[in-house]
């Protein structure tokens, strides 16, 4: 689909009776969006604005919120958009952005959440080198290492993607992911194999190391006391929760392309809104809920408003 510009544009076929439903669509977005946002900064804030939150774990817990809030971002105002135009389109070099951004802060997901794994053994399994370990310097590099490794990684495979020639203009979703290979003439054994790669170091890796490091941490804990198991059952549970959430979401997305024909596509619908829904909206209520100080400062929070 060529515009008068000579720019390139992506259909985006997967909406479902937008003329029908648009306005309806575009308040349970925003309101969506909002609550999001909303969710995610209030405990950012309260991280950032109380010091005896200023410890490795909370501080990893602040980078994945802000993980969220930019991955929502990349998706939810070129929805708005889409709801009330016309015509649902892209352009491509903003696609293959779109899909960079996806998969760039969809892995550091990953990488953060095995931060946090390592962060939680340490603190368990080697409490007295604790300190010494999880120094400033340590985990500002895993936070930087969480964000670049990925960015890295997808850049080469998107960039190696913006040179094909495209045979189709419609992508059968609501916004663009891997199902934009399905646009190239010819799909590259190469490319094919870098993105396996890719999807083997931030994600497979990370995950085979947070089982691990979970592991061991029920090892320690169950040879320990009662003190040290409630301590694991409080720091790990809402950390495994988010991981189970988030690999089957992200294992949705990567097999959906193989079952181009069999999915529904309302289903494909209903699925892909829960990719961009689920996490950053539960994330916060997870750890709002299960971190104790976390909680405890929400809940003091919520009663000075009330009493104001």
């Amino acid at each position: 689909m060529e515009a008068k510009t000579n720019m390139t544009y992506i259909i985006l076929g997967g909406f479902i009776e937008v003329q029908r439903y648009r306005y309806l669509y575009f308040m349970i977005m925003l309101t969506a969006y909002l609550v999001i946002i909303s969710f995610n900064i209030s405990i950012v804030c309260l991280i950032i604005v109380h010091k005896s939150l200023h410890e490795p774990m909370y501080v990893f817990i602040a980078a994945l919120l802000i993980n969220s809030i930019l991955f929502s971002t990349n998706i939810y105002p070129k929805l708005f958009i889409d709801f009330l135009s016309e015509r649902q389109v892209i352009p491509y070099q903003a696609c293959l952005f779109q899909v960079f951004a996806f998969y760039s802060l969809s892995a550091s997901e990953f990488l953060l959440l095995a931060a946090m794994a390592y962060d939680r053994y340490v603190s368990i399994c080697k409490p007295l080198r604790y300190p010494s370990i999880m120094t400033k310097t340590t985990v500002s590099a895993l936070l930087v290492l969480a964000w670049f490794v990925p960015a890295c990684h997808v850049s080469v495979s998107v960039i190696l993607s913006s040179n094909k020639r495209l045979c189709s203009y419609t992508i059968n979703g609501i916004f663009c992911n891997n199902a934009g290979h399905g646009l190239y003439c010819v799909n590259s054994p190469a490319l094919s194999v870098f993105g396996v790669v890719v999807l083997f170091n931030v994600g497979f890796l990370p995950m085979l190391f947070i089982l691990f490091t979970y592991a061991r941490i029920m090892v320690v804990a169950y040879q320990s006391g009662r003190e040290v198991r409630r301590k694991a059952a409080q720091t790990c549970l809402p950390h495994l929760l988010v991981l189970i959430n988030y690999s089957i979401l992200i294992t949705y997305d990567v097999v959906i392309v193989k079952l181009e024909t069999d999915v529904p596509k309302m289903a494909r619908l209903v699925m892909t809104l829960q990719i961009f829904m689920y996490n950053p909206l539960c994330n916060p209520l997870i750890y709002g809920i299960k971190m104790k100080e976390i909680s405890k400062h929400l809940k003091r929070l919520f009663c000075q408003t009330k009493w104001k």
